[in-house]
């Protein structure tokens, strides 16, 4: 982490106000860390719109592991992608559903071919990807 730096910010009063309601709620400690955040989260979202960067991600899987041949294709398509799923979660949510959350790892273009596989796996109920940055570049 370099120096920091301090520098100052023009806002509308009603736009400040509702940034100070957030900084609350999300329990900031001040306005530098939130917007500290802020920035960070913005120059992940711009390198993940890069399908060679490298990202970490999630992808969130629930399903009635009752449906026939699901579990099996599931896992068959994590075998095939052993080296970027680095760990997988498996939660039995009540009798019939499951909750599946994988963890992925390699370049943005792959961690979505991936997600976009099982998720769309008959029988899914539900998924979501979510990628984040591997924190080399911040």
């Amino acid at each position: 982490m370099g120096n920091t730096v301090r520098f100052g910010i023009s806002l509308d009063e009603k736009l400040l106000e509702s940034f100070d309601q957030l900084i609350e709620q999300k329990s900031y400690m001040n306005r530098s860390e939130a917007i500290r955040d802020l920035i960070r989260a913005s120059l992940v979202e711009e390198r993940l719109g890069s399908e060679n960067q490298q990202a970490v991600g999630t992808v969130t899987l629930v399903y009635n592991h009752h449906v026939r041949d699901l579990s099996d294709k599931l896992t068959d398509h994590q075998h095939s992608h052993h080296h970027q799923i680095i760990s997988a979660l498996h939660i039995h949510l009540d009798a019939h559903n499951c909750l599946e959350v994988l963890v992925v790892r390699g370049k943005v273009r792959e961690i979505k071919k991936i997600a976009h596989e099982l998720i769309s796996v008959k029988g899914v109920k539900h998924g979501r990807l979510v990628m984040t940055t591997t924190g080399d570049d911040l």
